[in-house]
């Protein structure tokens, strides 16, 4: 731009001066804007592992072996002879049902064994002495058939007794009532002095169950199966040799107990009611922590997911768009990487979609961070060290 002032003497020279100035103005640069330091972080580089698959289920806990106790024979009860709720021995009695009227019949079973025994030595007498005359024609030949079939009728009617006998004797053995093996017995059904109808509803009186080992059931679903059966197609799961899976279990309390169970048993079917079938696994229980009735949380184990890449749980974040985590790209800047993340493996996420073979997932120190940031890979101990406040001196 060209300034024409038509000057002279001083005021020739305050204006050169004054465009002097502003040309000198407009040559001087802007000041330069310093780069944010680069963030610290701590990454892992994610590479292809192989690791165990674990399938959650809500499961519940059965008797290995729970059977009623049911009274054989009719009677009043007279004793209830266990703890109820409590632990039993196999044999231990359990009940005891007025003995007096099966007492009084056994002996009159066994008067009647007497009597037909006594019938039969007079019947084998008669033929005794009669078989010989007719041999000589002493007596006649209706006379030994005669003697022949009362003694013959006379065997018979002892074997009657005697079942008859044996019969009592057996009722008598009933109205005790034991324990079939060892396990907890529950409630008693009936109470002292009731009568018991054999053949009846109080004919129940409690049941046994068996505690070492026990039951764990729970469902597959028809999608689940599918779901599994297209990973093992594909490769991505590989079952267990011999088709052995093992199951653990978390109690509802969060702890996880102690053993482990194999599973033992898979319905061949669906059900139609509920579109699943059941799968049961025996899992010891010599503690008799686990009760039949109680829900607790299975996780069957024995697969293998090979090719796998992990990342630590606190690496995915979750959005509104879905999850996410961050990486390290190669001009080391922080990028945000949509993924898909698939079942835990302890503290890891098992990552199905959004990461290749040699990431760098940022694990700590990306909630300082924004995407196309520089950031510093330093290590875990030198990220403490960090952010560890200053100890203070001690005076002197």
């Amino acid at each position: 731009m060209a300034c024409v002032v038509k000057v002279s003497g001083f005021r020739r020279v305050v204006c050169a001066l004054f465009l002097a100035f502003l040309a000198s103005g407009c040559n001087r640069q802007s000041p330069s804007v310093t780069p944010p330091p680069p963030v610290e972080v701590v990454a892992v580089t994610v590479q292809p592992q192989t690791v165990p698959v674990l399938f959650p289920f809500v499961a519940q806990i059965q008797s290995s072996h729970q059977v009623d106790v049911m009274a054989r024979v009719s009677g009043f009860l007279e004793k209830i002879s266990y703890r109820e709720g409590e632990a039993v021995r196999q044999g231990q009695v359990l009940f005891q049902l007025d003995k007096k009227p099966f007492i009084a019949a056994a002996n009159a079973a066994k008067a009647e064994v007497d009597t037909r025994r006594s019938q039969l030595w007079t019947a084998k007498a008669t033929l005794d002495r009669v078989k010989p005359l007719a041999e000589q024609n002493a007596a006649s030949k209706s006379d030994l058939d005669n003697a022949t079939g009362n003694h013959k009728t006379a065997e018979a009617a002892v074997q009657q007794a005697q079942a008859n006998y044996d019969k009592a004797l057996l009722d008598l053995s009933y109205t005790t009532i034991a324990a079939p093996f060892s396990g907890v017995a529950g409630q008693a059904l009936m109470r002292e002095g009731g009568y018991i109808a054999a053949g009846s509803a109080s004919a129940k009186l409690t049941y046994v169950a068996k505690l070492d080992p026990v039951w764990v059931d729970f469902s597959i679903s028809q999608n689940e199966q599918a779901k599994m059966s297209q990973e093992v197609e594909k490769g991505r799961i590989v079952g267990p040799r011999n088709n052995r899976y093992t199951v653990e279990l978390e109690l509802s309390d969060g702890t996880r107990y102690p053993l482990s169970g194999v599973v033992n048993f898979a319905e061949p079917s669906f059900s139609k009611e509920t579109g699943t079938y059941l799968v049961r696994a025996e899992i010891p229980n010599p503690k008799a922590i686990l009760r039949p009735g109680m829900f607790v949380r299975a996780w069957l184990k024995g697969a293998m997911r090979p090719n796998a890449l992990v990342v630590p749980q606190r690496a995915v974040q979750q959005t509104s768009n879905g999850q996410i985590v961050f990486v390290v790209n190669e001009k080391g800047l922080a990028e945000v990487r949509p993924v898909v993340a698939g079942e835990w493996f302890e503290q890891n996420w098992i990552i199905d979609q959004g990461l290749r073979s040699g990431d760098k997932v940022i694990v700590d120190g990306f909630m300082k961070l924004a995407p196309g940031a520089p950031v510093k890979l330093v290590t875990a101990e030198e990220m403490q060290k960090a952010v560890r406040p200053a100890q203070p001196k001690a005076a002197k």
